[in-house]
C-alpha cells in the first residue's frame, strides 16, 4: 500500500508543529505545503529546519500550484479561525477530491454560528466524495469532547462545568494578535468593543457540541472577555506584554437550556503564566449520577495538543462517509505510534 499522502497548508506555529511530526511518523509522506510572503520558493524542509534524508524536497507553493486533483489523501489546513474566512480555502481542496481537516476554531462545531455555510461544505463534500472537518486542542477536545467521553459514564446530566487554565505561549502571531497580547488595558477595551479582539474563538462550538451530543437543546450562548494585565514584563517566542499591559485573556461562556445556565465555560489563558505562579490545568466538573470532577495539571500544552489531534485524525477522516463531520461523529483520537496505513479500513483506497 502506497502510504498516506498529507498537504500541509500554513506553516506557521500550527502547521509547522504538524509537519514536523508528520515527518516522524510511518506510512505518511508530505506531498505539499502551501504558504505565502518569503516562504513560497523555499524548501519545506528549509523552513522546519530539518534534515530532509532520503525524503523528496517539498518546495512551498501556492494552493493552485500545490494542489491537483486527488494530488493528496488530506489537506491539514492551518490558516483562520472563522468559518468565514476558511470557507474558500476548504471548497478549494474538497473540490480537488481531497479530505480536509481544519484547524479553525469555528470549524470544530460550525452549524452553531454557520448553518448556512456548514451545509454547503457538507454538500460540496459529499458531491466530490471526502470528508471535511474542523479540530484541534480547543475547541476540538479538552473543552468538549472530553466532557461528552466523562457524561459516558453518568446516568444523568444537571450540569456541567469546564475550565481550562492555559498558556497562550506556544501559539503563533495571529493568536496573539486575536488575544490583544501587549497592549494597554484601555486598547484592550477598544478592540473588544469593535470586535478587533476575538479572545478564545470556540465557545457556542463547545456549547453547542457538548449539548447536542447528550441531547439538550441550547437556545442561548452568552460570553465575557476580560483582561489580565500583568505586573512583569512577560515574552514568549510570539508575544510580550510588558508590566501594565495585556498578558492573556480571561473568557467566560454560559449556555442556556430551558431558561437554565446548564454549560459554563471558564478559561483564562496568558503567555507565560508560570512567571507569576499561576498554575495551569484542564477541569471536568458534572453534577449528576454520579458526580464528576476530573482534574488534569498541569494543562495540556496547546500547541503539541492541537498539532497531535489534527495528526491523529488523519486516518478517521480517510475513514468517514463524506459529508461534513465533527468530533462526535468519528472514533476518538488516539496516538498513531505504528504505521498509518494500518489505520486506514480496507475500503478506503489511499491516492496512489
Amino acid at each position: 500500500m502506497q502510504n498516506v499522502k498529507v498537504i500541509v497548508w500554513g506553516l506557521g506555529a500550527m502547521g509547522s508543529g504538524m509537519a514536523k511530526m508528520l515527518l516522524k511518523k510511518k506510512g505518511v509522506d508530505i506531498v505539499g505545503a502551501i504558504d505565502i510572503g518569503q516562504k513560497l520558493g523555499k524548501s519545506l524542509y528549509e523552513i522546519l529546519e530539518v534534515e530532509p534524508g532520503d525524503r523528496q524536497d517539498v518546495i512551498v507553493g501556492t494552493p493552485d500550484e500545490v494542489i491537483k486533483e486527488r494530488g493528496a489523501d488530506v489537506i491539514l489546513c492551518c490558516t483562520d479561525s472563522y468559518v468565514k474566512g476558511a470557507f474558500d480555502k476548504l471548497k478549494f481542496g474538497l473540490e480537488k477530491k481531497i479530505n480536509v481537516i481544519s484547524t479553525a476554531e469555528e470549524m470544530s462545531y460550525p452549524k452553531a454560528q454557520s448553518p448556512e455555510k456548514a451545509k454547503q461544505l457538507d454538500e460540496i463534500a459529499k458531491a466530490n466524495g471526502v470528508s471535511v472537518m474542523g479540530t484541534g486542542i480547543n475547541p476540538g477536545f479538552i473543552m468538549d469532547l472530553l466532557v461528552i467521553l466523562m457524561t459516558g459514564c453518568c446516568e444523568s446530566v444537571d450540569h456541567v462545568v469546564s475550565r481550562r487554565i492555559n498558556s497562550l505561549s506556544p501559539f503563533g502571531p495571529t493568536v496573539m494578535k486575536e488575544q490583544g497580547i501587549g497592549m494597554t488595558k484601555d486598547e484592550f477595551k477598544k478592540g473588544v468593543e469593535t470586535g478587533e479582539l476575538a479572545g478564545h474563538v470556540g465557545f457556542s462550538e463547545s456549547i453547542n457540541m457538548i449539548a447536542d451530543a447528550i441531547g439538550w437543546k441550547v437556545e442561548k450562548v452568552e460570553t465575557s472577555m476580560d483582561p489580565i494585565i500583568t505586573d512583569v514584563d512577560r515574552k514568549a517566542p510570539h508575544g510580550f506584554a510588558a508590566a501594565g499591559n495585556v498578558a492573556g485573556v480571561a473568557m467566560k461562556g454560559s449556555g442556556y437550556v430551558n431558561g437554565e445556565l446548564k454549560i459554563e465555560m471558564d478559561h483564562p489563558q496568558q503567555i507565560e503564566p508560570e512567571q507569576v505562579g499561576v498554575k495551569t490545568g484542564d477541569y471536568v466538573v458534572i453534577k449528576g449520577t454520579p458526580n464528576i470532577n476530573m482534574v488534569n495539571s498541569p494543562e495540556v500544552p496547546g500547541g503539541i495538543g492541537t498539532t497531535s489531534v489534527c495528526v491523529n485524525m488523519i486516518p478517521h477522516i480517510i475513514n468517514a462517509r463524506p459529508g461534513l463531520k465533527t468530533m462526535i461523529d468519528l472514533p476518538v483520537p488516539r496516538a498513531i505510534m505504528g504505521d498509518m496505513r494500518d489505520l486506514i479500513e480496507p475500503e478506503c483506497k489511499i491516492v496512489k
